[in-house]
């Protein structure tokens, strides 16, 4: 039998009043992609952190072909060829494509004055970004001038320009289309063949089917169970993770029948840095309307318009059919029309503040009087949301930057929930949550759409799409394609968001 490429033998991690490993093993063969799958707080990410060096296991082994390994920071263990993706980005966003795929590994000539090499570097890049799919032209463009998917594409081809021997994708397609997905499939069978081997954590379960040769799941810091390739379905994964059956993933308990009344119309918008084309399009009360399209479509772009980051250059958006209008997002927080936005930790949170600050920090006015905050009421707000969303934390005061991302996204809900929404516009709504809360969620949506609420749910999620929308409206380059309702199908969606026609 060869010597595994990765071993971890029973790791233990234990941080203040809670263990986050208790026992942990896994093997990891040579040119291998295994699956460590489980909820938010199974304890993936710590195991990952620890095999990369992030963090000092409190007991255990782990080897890296067949040799013990103590590395005592990320550094020895990317030298050693252990290279871990967060799902959190980490790239500089000030410098060029160029200057991240090459930082602290700068080529350089010259004898006593090193300089850069940026025609070496430039020709290296170039192939590193058509690994991942992403033109050359990118090279000289600002890392803050990307959209979500192409930082975690740059993020990628940054690993790949290293000598890796073991790479570490957490939630590696949360910001990427269904055509980038394919595309990482691509990278990941050409790693295979170069006998790199892949520890792959994911929430969707399709693509674990899809790319991984064996499947770990944690529950609760231990081992729940292993799956081989055959045994890899939906159903299997679900019940190692939860411990239980979800006999209902997708609830469609409400009732859109399309002869709800449009809440928000917009016709002919536009919006200062979008394309020429307008947008005109509406969601009606109890409907949940999902919207389709490629990175790049202007799917975020057309919800921040309407939610007043990006000022509306032309067209009218309607709310109830009153003209609406949205200088600023507090125009459209005071008309109910709320956004919970695809990234939730630089947009939807304040990490360093609390839970409870967190939900009461958009409904001061429902808890305030001229005399300050009524800090029962207040009390009030936050036990309410935090047990209805059935959020993970010791109590209010807990810093939300320290919950998992599944409960920093219900605090996000909680917040906006807390003011009874007319309209609540859901950019990703469930990238990089478990499967446990991605199910609570789709509860949530479902019973905010049957008691009367407007849902426009953006997702690149194609399972979530077809599964929770009553419609569909795609969009392609900046403009309205088509909108799908009943019979919804994946070839149907990515006919409209390539450019095509429905049929």
């Amino acid at each position: 039998m060869p010597t595994p490429r990765l071993q971890v033998t029973t790791a233990r991690k234990e941080f203040p009043g809670v263990i986050a490993l208790d026992g942990v093993s896994l093997t990891l063969a040579p040119g291998e992609v295994l699956a460590v799958v489980g909820e938010n707080g199974a304890g993936k990410s710590t195991l990952m952190k620890i095999v990369a060096g992030v963090y000092q296991a409190d007991a255990g082994e782990v080897l890296l072909d067949g040799q013990p390994i103590h590395f005592a920071g990320p550094g020895d263990a990317v030298a050693a060829g252990v290279i871990l993706i967060h799902q959190e980005l980490n790239l500089a966003e000030n410098l060029t494509v160029l200057d991240n795929l090459f930082l602290g590994r700068e080529v350089t000539t010259g004898g006593g004055l090193r300089v850069l090499n940026r025609r070496v570097m430039a020709e290296r890049a170039a192939e590193l970004l058509k690994r991942v799919g992403l033109p050359a032209d990118r090279i000289s463009a600002r890392v803050e001038s990307l959209p979500p998917g192409e930082k975690q594409l740059v993020e990628i081809a940054r690993a790949l320009g290293t000598d890796v021997r073991v790479l570490i994708m957490d939630e590696p397609t949360s910001s990427l289309t269904q055509r980038e997905t394919e595309t990482l499939y691509e990278v990941i069978a050409a790693l295979k063949a170069a006998n790199v081997s892949v520890l792959y954590i994911s929430h969707r379960l399709a693509e674990v089917k899809q790319c991984a040769d064996r499947v770990v799941v944690l529950r609760d810091g231990r081992n729940a169970g292993e799956l081989a390739k055959a045994d890899i379905t939906h159903d299997n994964l679900v019940r190692l993770m939860v411990g239980r059956d979800l006999k209902q993933f997708y609830p469609k308990t409400h009732k859109a029948t399309g002869d709800g009344k449009p809440v928000l119309t917009l016709q002919n918008v536009r919006y200062r840095g979008g394309p020429d084309i307008p947008a005109s399009f509406e969601v009606r009360a109890g409907e949940i309307l999902g919207m389709a399209g490629l990175v790049g479509a202007g799917r975020t772009e057309l919800s921040e318009a309407v939610f007043g980051v990006r000022p509306v250059t032309a067209g009218e958006i309607l709310l109830n059919g009153e003209p609406l209008r949205v200088g600023s997002p507090a125009d459209a927080i005071e008309a109910g029309v709320l956004l919970v936005p695809e990234d939730r930790r630089l947009h939807g949170l304040v990490l360093a503040e609390s839970v409870g600050f967190n939900i009461s920090l958009p409904n001061l006015a429902q808890i305030s009087s001229r005399f300050g905050v009524r800090r029962s009421e207040e009390a009030e707000l936050h036990k309410k949301w935090i047990e209805r969303l059935r959020v993970k934390t010791p109590s209010a005061a807990q810093p939300v930057g320290l919950l998992s991302g599944g409960n920093q996204q219900k605090v996000v809900y909680g917040k906006w929930l807390a003011r009874g929404p007319k309209v609540l516009i859901l950019d990703e709504p469930t990238r990089g949550v478990d499967v446990g809360a991605k199910a609570e969620i789709y509860a949530l949506i479902d019973e905010l759409a049957g008691n009367g609420v407007a849902v426009w749910m953006i997702t690149s999620d194609m399972e979530e799409l077809l599964g929770m929308s009553d419609r569909v409206v795609v969009m392609h380059e900046g403009r309205i394609a088509g909108e799908l309702r009943g019979g919804l199908t994946e070839e149907a969606v990515m006919r409209l968001a390539t450019g095509g026609t429905a049929t």
